[in-house]
């Protein structure tokens, strides 16, 4: 093996094109082929193995016997990334804990009804994904959706709302609402989040979303948030992007919370609301400087609450 200083996933298929063997015979393992995958966004580790003998500056060929589990990209192929994941579980490295984390991400991601097939085999139909959107913002209500979903949902494309253009949530959000079979909205507002900080206000607007359903989930899937309520939950890390339907309540949630901001916005457009939807951007911030807080700001944030010092002190 050769090391090959900061390779990039286009440097190294530039450098596969080069090998001069039909693409069938060699796969490409190790972290080539993790940065490949987007697990790792650099490496400086290429290995390739191949069935037959060729030669190639900076890397070391080795033959294999057979062909393990492959996966094909722009006409090479790859170590499978389940493959990839079983090799570095039995490799048992300490400083493989984060990638195996990222490996794990991307398989569930290429599945995002995982966890709603497993449920459904215990005989669990309603299943409510939910999720909340508004934790940073120095402005306004925290906002959360719960959102049950038919087993034969299909909305391609969907996924955590973060990643979503506008347009593209806009629809999604009309589309998810047609095909649920029941959802809910629950906003818990900046002066209930000032009496019990935002991370209690975001559960207190979860259960609020699920109350809201017209028809209870059996099961909830949150997004990473532990919910003490007489329905089973399961928090999975990075659940919007994991799970569909986290994604549905998480698009839902987003798309009501950024209406209510562009309400606010046409009140008060020197805020800039419109844009920044109430996080902290140096306009946002500018302003709040030259006019003063609102009544829908959360005065126990930081910037809110330094400039009520200041207030104070002047």
């Amino acid at each position: 093996m050769k090391l090959v200083t900061s390779m990039k996933k286009k440097e190294i298929f530039e450098i596969l094109k080069q090998i001069p063997v039909d693409s069938k015979n060699y796969i490409v393992v190790g972290d080539a082929a993790l940065v490949c995958y987007g697990v790792l966004k650099e490496t400086d580790l290429v290995e390739l193995e191949s069935l037959v003998d060729f030669s190639f500056p900076n890397c070391k060929i080795q033959k294999v016997s057979s062909l393990p589990e492959l996966e094909e990209m722009n006409g090479f192929f790859f170590l499978s990334l389940k493959k990839l994941e079983r090799m570095k579980k039995e490799e048992n490295h300490n400083s493989d804990k984060s990638i195996l984390k990222k490996i794990e991400l991307l398989l569930d991601m290429r599945d995002t009804t995982k966890y709603e097939k497993e449920l459904r085999k215990q005989g669990i139909t309603l299943i409510g994904g939910v999720d909340e959107v508004g934790r940073g913002p120095l402005v306004g209500p925290v906002v959360a959706a719960c959102c049950i979903l038919p087993e034969k949902f299909s909305l391609e494309g969907l996924t955590d709302s973060k990643k979503l253009s506008e347009k593209k949530r806009d629809y999604f959000f009309e589309e998810i609402k047609k095909q649920a079979i029941s959802y809910g909205i629950g906003i818990v507002d900046e002066k209930r989040i000032d009496e019990i900080n935002i991370y209690e206000a975001s559960k207190e607007a979860m259960k609020k979303a699920i109350r809201a359903c017209d028809i209870q989930p059996e099961h909830v899937l949150s997004d990473a948030m532990k919910l003490d309520i007489d329905i089973p939950v399961t928090p999975i890390i990075k659940g919007d992007l994991r799970s569909i339907t986290i994604s549905a309540a998480s698009v839902l949630a987003k798309v009501t919370r950024d209406r209510m901001m562009m309400e606010l916005d046409e009140k008060y457009p020197m805020y800039d609301f419109k844009h920044n939807v109430g996080y902290p951007t140096k306009k946002h911030l500018d302003a709040i400087s030259k006019y003063g807080i609102l009544e829908e700001h959360r005065k126990s944030y930081g910037p809110v609450k330094e400039y009520l010092e200041r207030k104070k002190k002047d």
